[in-house]
């Protein structure tokens, strides 16, 4: 939900509502309001379009997209931290 929040907050600060948000997405406005409250997830393309209509960072919101996405799959389970912590390791040693 860590999406979310930030989406709502950024709306919010610029005094706008969840429908014109929800229309320049062409989503309906209970649709975005899921998104916010984090029950539906945001497709990838409806991140990069939010940021570009919240006027601010993609990489933050897709960075907050997929940190939601990797915490619904791990949150339950035991060995979470030790499964995060060895992907982290692959990931830095197939960006070189």
């Amino acid at each position: 939900m860590k999406l979310g929040n930030r989406i709502k907050a950024l709306r919010e600060s610029q005094g706008l509502l969840q429908r014109q948000i929800s229309a320049q997405l062409e989503i309906d406005t209970p649709m975005f309001s899921k998104i916010e409250r984090g029950e539906r997830r945001a497709k990838r393309e409806q991140v990069i379009k939010m940021a570009e209509i919240l006027n601010t960072n993609s990489e933050e919101l897709l960075t907050l997209w997929l940190t939601d996405q990797v915490l619904e799959v791990v949150t339950d389970e035991n060995q979470a931290l030790q499964a995060l912590q060895l992907a982290a390791k692959d990931i830095k040693t197939n960006k070189k």
